[in-house]
């Protein structure tokens, strides 16, 4: 396989990393339309709206400004260039997060949101991590070099760890563990998301000791530190005694 890879139509050439990220919002987002009508919503039409358009914008900036402090040396090169370049899932699902909390308390929202989300994120992040694949060491989601037998090629002739494709795997066992509970446990509203949510990010704190970035002093990248942020914000809210409202 060639990295990056490029779908040829005829004279057109387009980048499969570009199509599989289009392609996840699109089926991300009709799958939720199709949840939506399947089930009940807590929450009216008028502040699911607004629920989504804090969502969306809270991810857009989260995925932009995190991805941009993933390397924060190459901002004094790219300039603001590069926080438009940049992008990240853990900002965009910790910016959606917080994006949200705000619209529902501008809103007077109390009712938990994200449940409807979990099963579409899944999905789409699925879809979005083939794309990444698809990129190589041409996008920093890759491994560490390992002499493990799955070790693969991605672009520079150095046997990697395809955390791309470990993380397809993590996420469609951790849809299946979440459809498993449900079957069997009666949750309450928006425990789905906030399971998502926790095991994600205790993922992504795990899988990068194995992906090459840019460390800070204690050792950790800047996406391990957000993790660390989003857990705690979780375990405040168990501490708290809110485990059954809001938190998205």
């Amino acid at each position: 396989m060639q990295y990056p890879l490029n779908f040829h139509l005829g004279p057109f050439s387009l980048n499969a990393h570009l199509a599989f990220e289009v392609l996840a919002f699109f089926v991300g987002f009709r799958y939720f339309l199709f949840l939506r009508r399947r089930q009940p919503d807590p929450i009216s039409d008028d502040h699911r709206l607004w629920v989504f358009l804090g969502a969306a914008g809270g991810a857009l900036l989260g995925s932009r400004l995190l991805g941009a402090l993933e390397d924060p040396t190459a901002i004094w090169s790219g300039g603001l260039l590069r926080i438009f370049q940049s992008k990240t899932i853990v900002g965009g699902l910790l910016g959606g997060l917080f994006g949200v909390e705000g619209i529902k308390k501008i809103i007077e929202e109390r009712q938990s949101s994200g449940d409807l989300f979990t099963y579409p994120l899944l999905l789409g992040m699925m879809i979005g991590r083939i794309g990444c694949f698809t990129m190589g060491v041409h996008e920093p989601t890759f491994g560490y070099p390992t002499s493990l037998p799955w070790a693969m090629d991605l672009g520079d002739g150095i046997p990697r760890h395809p955390t791309a494709l470990y993380e397809i795997g993590f996420l469609a066992a951790l849809w299946l563990c979440l459809f498993l509970v449900e079957k069997r446990w009666a949750l309450a509203n928006g425990t789905r998301f906030k399971l998502f949510m926790v095991s994600y990010l205790c993922w992504r704190l795990a899988v990068g000791f194995i992906q090459p970035g840019w460390r800070l002093g204690i050792g950790l990248t800047v996406i391990q530190v957000a993790c660390l942020v989003g857990l705690g914000y979780y375990g405040w809210a168990v501490v708290k005694g809110r485990t059954t409202e809001n938190d998205f």
